[in-house]
């Protein structure tokens, strides 16, 4: 008998759950015609006993739920509500009315549930992005494993149609790849032999060698697969008072009830009959399903179309966050700029030669994974051996201090040049200048230029249309900052900051302020992290940004800020709109049901059609 592989084996549970929730859905319509053919018949024939067994069919579920959660503790809830009100609806000899309800209410439920299953298949999209396979190479032959058992440094084949199962680098072929399923982008990207590239796209044309470069667990997609899980422990504000509401308000209506049953007759003229039914209409009506229900799943949905936009929020508090933001923030380097750094021009001095400079830069820069290092790097075009370093260090946002060749060298910003002492000639080049130091003496300096990005400009008028304030925080020189920020009209900036001066900007911004920072996720992690609301830029394979952010843009289009901001914006409305609605809708049945205008079966049509209503609605977000 042939084994079936791992891949055939995700797939054949994927197919096993959607056929469980269809054989699901098959049973429900058929116990609720079974239901409504009792109903009709025990009317027709006027049998008690056929509309009892009609009750029980239908409102089985309430009742069973109903008491497992008087048994664990938790006597009040809409099950309690619909459970009292039906049988009391029995008691006093309105069977029919409690069989309308009941039927009523799980046709409702069952719409609801219909919904609801829709909206989570766009998540469970998302989470089918795990890879279920991979292809190594060992020796000669193919083998096909989980990707979880795949080690760094192995290599593994991924042929057309298959989607990437980890992160690695290409070391032979090159192909057209969907990366639709991480960032959105529709049009498909061309990848060649050197390129890194990312778990969860999918390859187009050609086949792939790839070497691994993380374990499956560390991967990009697996950690925003765990995202993707956790988003909904983080609520907010409107959910936890939806939570907190339904906690007291179902205890308050059942008293209410109870005053209407067994006061007003002895206050009026109003039987103790026709007390009780309008008690029992109010609990019918007060059913808090509609707030329960359209709030969470109007988060859920807005959560889930950024995620379709190739944007990941962790938590729902941050779309409502997000509403809220008076000052946004953007780093410069890779965020406002490409981040595509060229050398444009070395200038020496003092007898050193523009090659050495080179040299000597490239080599101090050589662990660094700055875009400007990288330029620098790429411009000496030369294999780099660390063996030549003899020492090494790292200020952040300024400079590094090496020893080359047995010569002290200095290599960073003109601030710390000053910091250090040094005497130079020159402050500042015509862009981004790094400063070259051999033995205290100053040798010259490397210039660098980067481009704006081309949809910089409209991000911020769309920002500021918004009556938000832009600023600038960055590490760059003065001089470079005041350029980038005329050119994109901002409201202010901050320059030549060392990425703790950063965080203490943002933090005086918070004092009176919502404040949203966006960053490249590598040396703004620590401003990521005490914003608002963080955003990290093209944070695809950097744990930095996954990290320390809230919300990740999944790829470096900066346009998606525009689509965050749409979809934050009329989730919000959406979840205040449904609120009022069903507020109001239920005042006015309160309002009926207690002067007796109202019926049961009335009441609950009102209550699942506005649940069903904010539903709908709330799918409207979709088209944001």
């Amino acid at each position: 008998m042939k084994r079936k592989n791992c891949c055939e084996k995700c797939d054949i549970e994927i197919k096993k759950e959607d056929l469980e929730e269809k054989k699901k859905n098959i049973k429900e319509i058929i116990i609720i015609l079974i239901s409504l053919i009792l109903f009709v018949t025990g009317l027709l024939i006027f049998k008690k006993i056929i509309l009892l067994i009609a009750y029980i069919i239908s409102g089985e579920p309430i009742i069973r739920r109903a008491i497992k959660n008087i048994l664990k503790g938790k006597f009040f809830d809409e099950n309690t509500l619909m459970s009292v009100a039906t049988i009391g609806a029995i008691l006093i000899n309105e069977v029919e009315e409690a069989v309308l309800v009941a039927l009523f209410y799980r046709v409702g439920e069952f719409l609801q549930s219909i919904s609801i299953q829709r909206s989570k298949r766009r998540i469970k999209k998302i989470l089918e992005l795990k890879p279920n396979f991979a292809n190594i190479k060992r020796g000669d032959s193919v083998v096909r494993i989980k990707p979880e058992e795949v080690k760094i440094g192995e290599i593994i084949i991924v042929k057309p149609g298959e989607k990437v199962p980890l992160d690695g680098i290409i070391i032979k072929g090159e192909s057209y790849v969907d990366t639709s399923p991480l960032t959105g982008e529709s049009v498909p990207k061309f990848f060649k032999k050197g390129d890194e590239i990312s778990a969860g796209v999918i390859n187009k044309e050609s086949v792939l060698e790839i070497k691994v470069l993380k374990e499956f667990k560390e991967s990009s997609i697996n950690k925003i697969l765990d995202l993707v899980e956790k988003a909904k422990e983080k609520k907010a504000n409107p959910e936890k008072f939806i939570t907190k509401f339904s906690k007291y308000y179902t205890p308050f209506v059942l008293i209410i009830s109870f005053l209407i049953a067994f006061l007003l007759p002895l206050t009026t003229d109003i039987t103790i009959r026709d007390s009780i039914y309008r008690a029992l209409v109010l609990l019918v009506i007060s059913c808090p399903c509609a707030l329960v229900i359209s709030v969470p799943l109007s988060y859920f949905v807005g959560i889930g179309t950024c995620s379709k936009n190739g944007i990941l929020v962790k938590g729902s508090n941050y779309l409502d966050i997000l509403n809220e933001i008076k000052f946004f923030l953007f780093d410069k380097t890779g965020t406002l700029t490409e981040g595509v750094f060229k050398v444009r021009d070395i200038k020496n001095f003092n007898g050193f030669r523009k090659e050495e400079i080179l040299e000597i830069s490239a080599y101090a820069e050589a662990n660094s994974n700055h875009p400007i290092a990288k330029a620098i790097k790429e411009y000496y075009g030369k294999e780099i051996k660390n063996i030549e370093m003899e020492e090494f260090s790292e200020k952040p946002g300024l400079g590094i201090k090496a020893k080359f060749k047995g010569r002290n060298v200095l290599v960073g910003s003109d601030r710390f040049l000053h910091e250090n002492n040094i005497g130079h000639e020159i402050c500042k080049g015509d862009g981004t200048t790094v400063h070259v130091v051999v033995d205290n003496v100053y040798a010259g300096y490397i210039t660098i230029s980067d481009e704006i990005r081309k949809e910089a400009k409209s991000v911020i008028e769309n920002l500021k249309k918004l009556k938000i304030k832009i600023g600038m925080l960055t590490g760059d020189e003065k001089f470079v900052a005041e350029e980038i920020s005329k050119k994109l009209n901002l409201d202010f900036f901050k320059a030549e900051l060392l990425p703790e001066e950063k965080v203490k900007e943002i933090e005086n911004l918070k004092n009176s302020h919502k404040v949203a920072f966006l960053g490249d996720g590598i040396n703004d992690a620590a401003a990521i992290a005490i914003s608002d609301v963080g955003i990290a830029m093209g944070a695809i394979g950097q744990d930095a940004a996954i990290e320390s952010s809230d919300i990740v843009i999944m790829d470096d289009n900066l346009s998606k800020i525009k689509k965050l901001f749409s979809i934050s914006k009329k989730t919000k409305n959406i979840v205040f709109m449904n609120i009022i609605f069903a507020i109001l809708i239920k005042l006015l049945f309160i309002y009926l049901g207690s002067i007796g205008i109202a019926r049961m079966w009335e009441a609950v049509f009102a209550d699942m059609g506005v649940s069903i209503i904010a539903i709908l609605n709330s799918m409207r977000i979709m088209k944001s």
